[in-house]
């Protein structure tokens, strides 16, 4: 008997900080690979020159269009309500992507 995997795409909404707390917030369809550019440094720009390379919230939707709605609410906060929605699960700032950069440059 043949097993059919089915893989259901997402698409994550995430927050990014440095170790100064700069914060950035952005939308992907392939989180761990957006995270090894951020933290490789491999676009220019914002997380680049601020050095934001530690992955400090993300949430996954399975609607494109729900997760663009939701990076854009979240970049319309305020500093203090980006910084509680952090802290709700990561209250010691950890970055989640520890892992990636061992397990994800494979995936």
């Amino acid at each position: 008997m043949t097993t059919i995997e089915f893989h259901v795409k997402t698409y994550d909404v995430y927050i990014m900080s440095s170790r100064s707390g700069v914060l950035y917030v952005g939308v992907t369809s392939d989180l761990v690979t957006r995270i090894l550019q951020h933290k490789a440094k491999a676009i220019p720009g914002f997380t680049a020159k601020y050095n934001v390379d530690r992955l400090v919230w993300h949430e996954s939707f399975q609607d494109v269009n729900e997760a663009i709605a939701r990076e854009k609410q979240i970049k319309g906060w305020r500093r203090e309500k980006k910084i509680a929605l952090v802290e709700a699960t990561n209250f010691e700032w950890c970055d989640l992507a520890e892992d990636f950069e061992r397990a994800g440059a494979t995936t």
